[in-house]
């Protein structure tokens, strides 16, 4: 009885070490007799007690490793620290776990001496504006590198560079000052815009101004040439007037003269009016004077 009781828990022990799940998106390393056998993937897997066992369980999602900060001395001699972090994914299980000791530990190394060498190269303001640049020349030499790892660099990422106390000092000085600077130069564009607004403004004002003299000018003559035309127009009529009247009249050649003579009469009354008889016209003056004295004599 109790011996059937110890073969079931060896046997049981037996299957338990024999079979092995593995989990989605993991893969199994599996040596026999201490050589390399075979990659489980994900699912059941059986293996034969004491003969196979478990080298390694390797993971086949993309994974994150945060490089420390590192102090690197840029080429005009600043000292600044530079914070990195690195995407990678194991494609080929084996040889991440048997052509390197650390697969974790080389990336890692291979990206500080690869990060210090793109930087020796740089200037101080270059590193600041050249981080697309920096991250995908050490995702290429990362990737050349790891390749024979059994490992992919996807993606390579700076996360912070930080320079000196002093540098950042004068940098942020520099700033202000480019800032107060870029205020200056907006304040007076500004109130060059400003100016020449005003000027156009008044520009527009007087040009308007002017345009409505002449206007007011051209009705005024307008209204001036229109009132003669008128004036004459009311004259000519008036005269058509009389004239008619006095066709109509039919006068004789005393009466015309002795109407001329009355004329005469009243232009000589005006202080301003000199009225200059030839001495030829006496004789016939002195005729109408007769005639006019006769006229009356009949009435």
């Amino acid at each position: 009885m109790w011996f059937l009781l110890v073969l079931l828990v060896i046997i049981l022990i037996i299957a338990f070490s024999s079979i092995k799940i593995v989990k989605q998106a993991e893969v199994y390393i599996i040596e026999r007799l201490g050589k390399f056998y075979k990659v489980a993937d994900a699912g059941l897997t059986i293996i034969v007690p004491f003969f196979d066992h478990v080298r390694s369980v390797v993971s086949l999602k993309q994974q994150t490793m945060d490089i420390p900060p590192q102090g690197v001395i840029t080429k005009d001699n600043v000292t600044i620290t530079i914070d990195t972090v690195v995407f990678y994914q194991i494609t080929d299980p084996a040889k991440a776990v048997y052509e390197i000791q650390s697969l974790k530990k080389g990336i890692e190394y291979l990206a500080i001496t690869t990060i210090r060498d793109i930087i020796g190269k740089m200037d101080l303001d270059e590193t600041f504006s050249s981080r697309d640049g920096i991250n995908t020349q050490l995702r290429v030499v990362l990737d050349e590198a790891t390749d024979h790892w059994g490992c992919k660099i996807d993606r390579v990422e700076i996360k912070d560079i930080t320079p000196p106390a002093d540098i950042r000092d004068a940098m942020e000085k520099e700033m202000n000052a480019e800032r107060n600077k870029r205020a200056l130069i907006l304040e007076s564009e500004a109130q060059r815009q400003s100016a020449i607004t005003i000027a156009e403004g008044k520009k527009q004002a007087a040009i308007l101004e002017a345009e409505a003299d002449r206007e007011s000018q051209i009705r005024r003559a307008a209204g001036e040439a229109q009132a003669i035309k008128e004036v004459a127009e009311a004259k000519a009529q008036e005269i058509q007037m009389v004239y008619d009247a006095m066709k109509k009249a039919d006068p004789n050649d005393k009466l015309v003269q002795l109407k001329s003579l009355e004329a005469l009469e009243e232009v000589a009354k005006g202080d301003a009016n000199k009225v200059f008889i030839p001495f030829e016209a006496t004789g016939a003056l002195g005729a109408l004077g007769a005639i006019k004295e006769v006229v009356t004599d009949k009435k």
